[in-house]
């Protein structure tokens, strides 16, 4: 049996933080400090806890991957979460940015399609001492438009946009989506500025996997 590789947790956070956060524009301090407090490494699968702090999305099980630490921050950033603010996350994945949100004061409700995956997100959260995160297993394109969040976010992009998620932010609520399909996606910021009014803004460009069950363009065919 091969022994449980070991790593200087701490070096790497630091690295992790300084040449691949920083660098990417992501200078808000409270967000830098909440990243600095979460251990990584609890919410990676054993066989890539080498990579833990690596510039890469690792695999999860049904296909999907962990956000990579310069994207994670980039959301963080963005939704600006403040103490108290009611959080909404669709896809838990691991749990880290559930945790990372958390750390900067929001209560969070996360939603994960698969069970297995929701309850290695609790059991990882847990170990990482985190309250504030609720995760239910549920299909987050349900999402009924009622609800009122004051940021919301979706770990999986939407190859056609859905306005059901802005309509379930509160009057100036923040929802960070990523919109397209390869090759050109697009992070925005969306933002309830009133009853029927909201503003949007291209962060920048990126690629993520589809949200499972979201309406998708259909194929081209010759």
């Amino acid at each position: 049996m091969n022994p449980t590789p070991t790593f200087n947790n701490e070096a790497e956070l630091e690295q992790m933080i300084s040449q691949q956060v920083r660098t990417w524009e992501v200078l808000d301090e409270r967000v830098l400090s909440a990243m600095h407090t979460i251990a990584r490494e609890r919410f990676v699968p054993q066989e890539w806890l080498q990579l833990a702090y690596a510039d890469c999305p690792l695999p999860l099980q049904f296909g999907k991957h962990m956000l990579t630490p310069m994207l994670a921050g980039r959301i963080l950033q963005a939704l600006a979460i403040d103490t108290d603010d009611q959080v909404l996350e669709i896809g838990t994945g691991s749990g880290y940015l559930s945790a990372c949100l958390a750390a900067l004061g929001g209560r969070v409700q996360s939603q994960e399609l698969h069970e297995p995956l929701a309850d290695r997100a609790r059991r990882n959260l847990k170990d990482a001492g985190i309250d504030g995160v609720e995760v239910t297993c549920t299909d987050g394109t349900n999402l009924e438009s009622d609800s009122a969040f004051d940021a919301i976010v979706l770990t999986a992009s939407l190859p056609i946009y859905m306005p059901r998620f802005q309509r379930a932010l509160r009057i100036g609520g923040r929802l960070f989506v990523v919109v397209g399909t390869d090759p050109i996606m697009e992070a925005r910021l969306i933002t309830r500025l009133g009853a029927e009014t909201f503003s949007s803004k291209v962060l920048f460009e990126t690629s993520l996997e589809a949200l499972e069950n979201a309406p998708a363009p259909p194929l081209f065919r010759f």
